[in-house]
Parts: structure tokens; C-alpha cells; sequence
């Protein structure tokens, strides 16, 4: 098994943050580019990754009382990931990104991972800051 984390802080109270990151509808606004995702009856969805030409059967859950979205490969328990939000005070949030992979042979290797990570928080604070600079 492999575990991956990334936090950043953005400039947005938390349920800004959450808000963004959780609407399904606009989830590949933020996540890795090559991944698309079709809400089915949630929490099913469907994940297609360009690099295979593949459709994946996932699932996908917001808990706003948490602050917490949640997801993962819905049949082969092979990969799952969390994010969550946390108010830092002074209107700001803390956003960690967190991936497992429990089946080796899915894990794309640390580099690749880390920069996917990274990248899909910056897009999430880009997202983020467009929404607060339009005023909500």
C-alpha cells in the first residue's frame, strides 16, 4: 500500500472551500485533467481516464458537517482518496489531499502522485479565488 498528502492554505473561509471542492458538477476543475467524472445516483459515480480510454466505476461522497469529501474505486477496493478543510482563523482554510493505493500495480509512483497532488490544490485555490473575487 502507498499513501500520499499534500495540505495548502488558501485565502477562503471553509465552506467557500468546501463548497468549491465538493460540487460534483465541477469537480475537473480542480482534479488531475485527465480524469472526468459523471455523477451516476450518488454516491456511484463514473471515472474516465483519458491515458487508458477506460470508464471506472467510483464512488463519491461529500459530508459537509465534516467538512470531508470522500472517494474511491467502487468495485476493486484498489485506490481511495479523502480531502478535508479545516478553518485556520482570520477567514482562511487549510485543504489536505490525501491518496491511497492498496493495489500496487494502480500506483502511477511518488512523483507523479506528488505533482498531481499539487497541482489539483492549486487548481482547487484558483477555483476558490475566481469564486470569492465574484463575490460567492
Amino acid at each position: 500500500m502507498s499513501e500520499y498528502e499534500r495540505s495548502r492554505t488558501m485565502p477562503a473561509l471553509p465552506e467557500h472551500v468546501f463548497d468549491q471542492a465538493g460540487d460534483v458538477d465541477r469537480l475537473e476543475s480542480w482534479m488531475p485533467p485527465e480524469l472526468h467524472v459523471r455523477a451516476g445516483d450518488l454516491p456511484a459515480v463514473t471515472v474516465h481516464e483519458d491515458a487508458t480510454g477506460q470508464d471506472a466505476p467510483a464512488l463519491f461522497r461529500a459530508e459537509p458537517e465534516q467538512m470531508r469529501l470522500e472517494w474511491g474505486t467502487r468495485e476493486d477496493g484498489s485506490y481511495a482518496g479523502w480531502l478535508q478543510v479545516a478553518g485556520i482563523g482570520s477567514g482562511a482554510s487549510e485543504v489536505t489531499l490525501h491518496l491511497s493505493f492498496f493495489d500496487e500495480g494502480h500506483d502511477p509512483g511518488a512523483e507523479t502522485v506528488h505533482a498531481a497532488l499539487e497541482s489539483s490544490l492549486e487548481r482547487l485555490e484558483e477555483q476558490v479565488r475566481l469564486r470569492v473575487d465574484d463575490g460567492g
